[in-house]
């Protein structure tokens, strides 16, 4: 398994303290008061805005974020991050349109840049992970906000912190991207 690196900045442009940092972390004030910068040096990760992975979530992966506040358009620092672990195999998703996996159901193995293209259906309320790592988005073609979806069984959004969000597109955390 690759092991990712993630270093945080108190600062804006990589200034101030920092912290470097191996694996997931539920709580960043253990660390840092706050982070305005941080740089991935290996692998991908979730960093979230609330603590416990919790809240607004966004990819990362190998680069730099100076002013990451500006380029997501957050108003809360890092608060919580969990590393991605590289995937290496087939990827397969079952997503319904409703929650409890009701309503209309696909199987998936690759990315979708648009659910009610692909499959005539306006959203996705619920799924099945059982193979790879996923990111889904609330918008078709991989804009707005994101969500990142491992192997396991994820029957209710709402229920899950997501509030009413219903998702239009997903991709694959490929290889590549690490």
């Amino acid at each position: 398994m690759t092991m990712g690196k993630i270093i945080f900045y108190e600062e804006k442009n990589f200034q101030g303290r920092s912290y470097e940092c191996m694996g997931d972390c539920a709580d960043m004030h253990s660390y840092l008061k706050h982070c305005h910068s941080c740089r991935v040096e290996s692998g991908c990760f979730m960093v979230y805005d609330q603590t416990n992975y919790m809240g607004n979530q966004y990819f990362m992966r190998r680069g730099e974020y100076g002013d990451y506040m500006n380029m997501f358009g957050w108003n809360n620092c890092i608060r919580s991050w969990r590393m991605i672990p590289m995937w290496q195999g087939s990827y397969r998703m079952r997503i319904y349109e409703r929650e409890n996996y009701g309503g209309q159901m696909y199987d998936c193995m690759d990315d979708c840049d648009s659910f009610m293209d692909r499959y005539h259906m306006s959203h996705c309320m619920s799924c099945h992970v059982m193979d790879g790592h996923w990111l889904m988005y609330e918008h078709p073609h991989y804009r707005g906000r994101m969500w990142y979806f491992g192997p396991g069984e994820y029957r209710n959004f709402s229920n899950m912190g997501y509030g009413n969000m219903r998702f239009m597109s997903m991709r694959r955390i490929m290889h590549s991207f690490y």
